[in-house]
């Protein structure tokens, strides 16, 4: 019907959608709240330790310069020395630097908690993309960080300008203190303006975050349809859920000569075997098949990705790896998406391409596995 056709996503995100979501990695992140608390983490324990630290190394200085004049040029008394003193620095810093990491390691849990799955380790072949990039410069997404970026700047120089104007006297007045005595105070300083300076981007902070829920919750909303189609997915039983897959694909394999003009490409054999495949922009998954067939429907899906311009591409092993191992509407095969990843990177500078300019390599050398080409695999025993 055209009201679900039209249907905008009204309805919140179901726990399924979520919990899939998340395991797929797409949970809510805020950039401003990670970087407000390690940083904060990182002026507090300068401001605690900075005394210290400045004292040890003061020492470790002092201790590498009081050298003999025989031992200045015996190589061996150095090279120890050298290591000591780099033992005694790294000692020095590391009360700052646990510091440091164990917050970097909690901050996650403010906005979206922990969260470890292999999926961030896919392949996107949407990052080939040229034309998706553009588009994310010119988004509402783009813009929000112009804007944030922008009042960052207003904020963090104002307050830039005032802790100037108020430590200016106390950093003239720095090389008349004693060494050990203005190192401190330096120090003291800079850890106290550090402060201030992270403190000022928690008012970002305070703000992205809820934004950043917001936005999240709005882009995972359901269209009605979306929520009856999960509800039946879920309280069904394994056999009717055959059953629908069934005609599903039954509806696919009528239809498919219908998806042909929204291909990315067809892949020939380049008579006997043409399969056309199709990724779209933003999909977490590998690009899917949309249509396939041999002789009569192979010549038929060339002909209207000809109509249609839509890219074709001679790879025999390929079209028949993917004929082969694949049904309609199923994602390619993982030992497959090297080979595909060349065909949509070809087919983006197709599509990039303007007279005068470099016109596009075709790929003529693909990495398809022998055992899943048909025409080259060893039968089994």
């Amino acid at each position: 019907m055209a009201e679900d056709s039209e249907a905008e996503k009204t309805e919140p995100a179901s726990e399924q959608r979520l919990r899939k979501a998340r395991e797929e990695g797409d949970v809510p992140r805020s950039r401003e709240v990670a970087t407000f608390t390690v940083l904060m983490a990182a002026g507090a324990g300068l401001y605690i330790f900075g005394t210290t630290m400045a004292r040890q190394l003061s020492a470790t200085l002092a201790s590498g310069l009081s050298l003999t004049r025989e031992q200045a040029f015996d190589m061996d008394v150095l090279g120890h020395r050298m290591l000591a003193d780099v033992v005694q620095v790294l000692i020095t810093f590391l009360p700052l630097g646990l510091a440091v990491m164990l917050v970097a390691i909690a901050s996650p849990v403010l906005v979206g908690g922990w969260l470890f799955t292999a999926n961030g380790f896919m392949p996107k072949f949407g990052k080939l993309n040229p034309m998706k990039g553009l588009a994310n410069m010119v988004s509402k997404n783009a813009l929000v960080e112009l804007v944030k970026a922008i009042i960052k700047t207003i904020i963090v120089g104002a307050v830039a300008y005032m802790v100037v104007m108020r430590y200016k006297d106390a950093i003239f007045g720095l090389p008349a203190e004693p060494a050990n005595e203005g190192y401190a105070h330096m120090l003291d300083m800079l850890a106290m303006s550090f402060l201030i300076l992270v403190g000022s981007l928690g008012f970002i902070a305070m703000i992205d975050a809820p934004y950043q829920m917001w936005h999240y919750a709005n882009k995972m909303k359901m269209t009605r349809q979306e929520m009856i189609q999960e509800s039946k997915e879920s309280d069904g039983n394994p056999q009717i859920k055959g059953k629908i897959r069934q005609m599903q694909r039954e509806m696919a394999r009528r239809r498919m000569m219908q998806d042909v003009p929204t291909a990315d490409v067809v892949v020939t054999n380049p008579t006997h075997y043409a399969v056309a495949l199709k990724y779209a922009d933003g999909s977490k998954g590998a690009p899917k098949v949309v249509a396939k067939g041999t002789d009569a429907v192979a010549a038929k899906i060339r002909e209207l990705a000809k109509e249609n311009k839509v890219a074709i591409l001679e790879a025999p092993a390929l079209a028949r790896a993917l004929h082969k191992h694949t049904d309609i509407g199923d994602e390619i095969p993982q030992r497959l998406y090297a080979a595909v990843a060349e065909v949509l990177a070809y087919v983006y500078q197709l599509r990039a391409y303007r007279p005068g300019g470099h016109y596009p390599d075709r790929p003529t050398k693909l990495d398809v596995p022998p055992d899943m080409d048909p025409n080259t695999a060893t039968p089994k025993p």
